[in-house]
């Protein structure tokens, strides 16, 4: 990745949405976190409207080349719980969709195993990581945006090996 780029890391929720930017030249560098956070008396039309809206703030704001978010993970136990997120998500990849942003996918256990080198870490070792690589003050957080964040260094790292990829054959 020589030429600059921004990746965008989305950690999709309901109540709170967590985004965190990246500018990739050779190392990535944190241009921005934060959270989009929904009110919980809202219907989920409100929410599904607030996410948009927010989210085409952000979008309009950071101007990424490329957004990753996190798939759905949801036990067997809680499938209304990914039917709910689903909704969320699917407003996220309508929004890159319509401004013609490409749009990476990518679980929670690939995310966890390139940020930690463990694909079963904890928030806090997530945290640690990202504090660590990014020469962060403090650690991000709360927890959205830590994913976020983890979710672009991902999509960082998933690019960058498919350069050295390319460039080797």
């Amino acid at each position: 990745m020589d030429h600059h780029m921004r990746i965008l890391g989305i950690d999709p929720g309901l109540l709170a949405c967590g985004y965190g930017c990246l500018a990739v030249t050779h190392r990535p560098c944190l241009v921005e976190a934060g959270l989009i956070r929904i009110k919980g008396r809202l219907d989920l039309p409100g929410r599904l409207c607030r996410i948009a809206d927010d989210l085409d703030q952000i979008l309009d704001s950071l101007q990424p080349d490329i957004v990753a978010v996190e798939q759905l993970y949801a036990h067997y136990a809680h499938p209304r719980t990914a039917i709910l997120m689903g909704h969320a998500r699917g407003v996220i990849l309508y929004r890159c969709a319509a401004r013609s942003i490409k749009v990476l996918n990518f679980n929670p256990t690939r995310i966890k195993k390139s940020v930690t080198g463990n694909g079963h870490a904890s928030k806090l070792q997530i945290q640690r990581a990202i504090q660590k690589s990014l020469h962060l003050e403090e650690l991000p957080s709360p927890p959205d945006v830590a994913d976020a964040i983890a979710v672009a260094l991902c999509c960082a790292d998933t690019i960058s090996r498919a350069s050295l990829t390319t460039i080797r054959t």
